[in-house]
């Protein structure tokens, strides 16, 4: 296996780590913020990493940058469905966790 091979493996697991951890994030955490807040940043690092592994395997610069296109397209949606629905859920009368 070569420098690229394992690095290429190495980030796709960071990535595959970060989406584990995620979902670890949404069923463990207190309330509903909290929780949406674990899911969108470790998906948005899980996604970036898992890209990287898939840019440096790239035939072609055309492929990696429809990749990095693709995983800004995703950044900008996820981090504005995660406003939308928090502001939604404020006021639909959500309150944030507290600590006791």
């Amino acid at each position: 296996m070569n420098v690229i091979n394992a690095l290429s493996v190495i980030l796709v697991l960071g990535g595959l780590f970060f989406f584990i951890a995620g979902t670890v994030g949404l069923l463990r955490f207190p309330d509903f913020f909290t929780r949406l807040h674990a899911l969108t940043k470790a998906d948005n690092l899980g996604l970036g990493l898992l890209f990287a592994g898939l840019a440096l395997q790239a035939d072609s610069w055309s492929t990696v940058a429809k990749l990095a296109f693709t995983w800004l397209l995703v950044l900008g949606a996820s981090a504005t469905v995660c406003f939308l629905v928090a502001r939604a859920a404020l006021k639909n009368g959500q309150k944030p966790w507290r600590k006791p």
